[in-house]
């Protein structure tokens, strides 16, 4: 066995002693699966270059390490403006695009060339090969030569170039330089070289570093979640989104239309990044083209086959047949395909969470987080229980309140503050009949 593979070999025994270790193995199992130029576009920031360039560095070293090899573009904005200003040279800007003269030109392709050798060097000294790709990957067209000129939109993506990086054992690490018709260097916006990225590789993943870490709500906290299906139109509409994070949303939109269903969009810190990847609960803000989230409060509404498939295939046990009969639901919050759902009932004077189910092929897109916003959103006090082995605690731990032990349960409730209730519910909770076939205490 070589150095690399044992130490990749170790990294990953590590990780699945971790409380969150079995979610971790899926998801390193799942992108292991694709070709490896196909596992993720990572698009960093040029602040996160000048303000976490060793926190970067390590983190896609890491992926790097446990056999994962990102597609890698940097940006340089504010290095850009620095240079400029230093150099006397006056920018401007229109429709947010930089208007790129060639006195701009020259101070970009300098910042460029000069952010790429030194994120280079930084994933080097960390003990991964790294070879920047400056130029020569991305082919543009000039989008308005006298209104822009040396600004370009991406047409083509030479993915023999990034192929045969990623073949010798090295992660690629790409400029916003594009190349024009005739061999001319223009300027390309990092968003658009990222979406031209995406569109010819259809990555599993696609991530973007900032220094927030994520898209902010109306309370400036990070958003967990975004369903674009459910939430785009209320976002946009809504008083509080800015400009910015509406342009950043429409980006958004643009690059999952050209992706498969499967793809999703990471917002996350070079700190969050390993988190956001591989664990459920992620850290940093999700966003996928989803599906709608149904909520239904009479049992009539739903499809007792597919509700059952789905909780027999996310729990991997068979339902009793008095289960459904049983089920006096308070309300259940259920995605179009039946492939996510919670489903509720009101039992004495609680809220309890009967089922949180999610198929194993839905885990990481994000519905597991919409459905669970949502509910929580309309029942902000609830009590569920879970068996203490089960590897979805780690995102239960995250999220709930308090939690309790009880034989082989663990109870967990949010929103309840008052203790000698807690424990007369919870004590409810944990003595609740059986739901699975053969299992007399589940």
């Amino acid at each position: 066995m070589t150095q690399t593979a044992f130490t990749r070999q170790t990294i990953v025994q590590l990780l699945s002693n971790m409380s969150d270790g079995k979610e971790i193995r899926a998801y390193l199992q799942r992108f292991s699966e694709v070709d490896q130029s196909r596992f993720a576009v990572i698009k960093i920031g040029g602040a996160i270059l000048s303000e976490q360039l060793e926190e970067t560095a390590s983190a896609l070293a890491f992926l790097h390490t446990v056999g994962l090899t990102p597609i890698v573009l940097h940006g340089g904005g504010p290095q850009l403006d620095a240079a400029l200003a230093a150099r006397g040279v006056e920018s401007k800007k229109h429709d947010g695009l930089r208007v790129t003269d060639a006195d701009t030109l020259d101070v970009a392709r300098d910042v460029f060339i000069g952010e790429n050798i030194k994120l280079v060097e930084a994933v080097r000294r960390q003990g991964v090969e790294a070879e920047g790709l400056i130029a020569g990957v991305i082919e543009a067209d000039y989008i308005d030569r006298e209104k822009f000129g040396f600004v370009g939109e991406p047409s083509t993506i030479r993915q023999g170039l990034i192929n045969s990086v990623v073949r010798s054992g090295a992660m690629p690490i790409l400029t916003c330089l594009g190349i024009a018709p005739g061999g001319q260097f223009v300027n390309v916006n990092g968003d658009s070289a990222t979406r031209a990225l995406v569109e010819a590789l259809q990555p599993m993943k696609i991530v973007f570093l900032t220094g927030v870490g994520g898209l902010l709500d109306k309370h400036g906290q990070v958003m967990h979640s975004i369903n674009l299906a459910s939430d785009f139109d209320k976002l946009m509409n809504a008083s509080w989104v800015e400009g910015g994070m509406r342009l950043k949303l429409n980006e958004i939109k643009r690059l999952l239309e050209a992706s498969p269903l499967s793809t999703s969009v990471s917002i996350t810190t070079p700190q969050g990044l390993i988190r956001e990847l591989f664990t459920h609960g992620g850290s940093g803000t999700l966003v996928r083209m989803g599906e709608t989230i149904r909520t239904v409060t009479d049992k009539a509404e739903l499809d007792r086959a597919r509700t059952e498939a789905l909780v027999e295939n996310a729990f991997g046990r068979k339902l009793k047949d008095s289960w459904w009969d049983g089920l006096d639901i308070h309300e259940v919050h259920m995605s179009a395909s039946y492939r996510a759902g919670a489903i509720l009932s009101k039992i004495d004077d609680f809220i309890y969470l009967d089922k949180f189910a999610v198929v194993d092929d839905a885990r990481g897109e994000g519905l597991s987080r919409t459905v669970w916003r949502g509910f929580v959103k309309e029942n902000p006090a609830f009590f569920w229980r879970s068996r203490t082995n089960n590897g979805f605690n780690a995102f239960y731990h995250d999220n709930a309140d308090g939690s309790v032990k009880a034989g082989p349960w663990t109870v967990f409730w949010k929103g309840e503050q008052d203790w000698s209730r807690i424990a007369r519910i919870a004590e409810r909770v944990a003595a609740m009949p059986a739901s699975f076939v053969g299992d007399d205490a589940s």
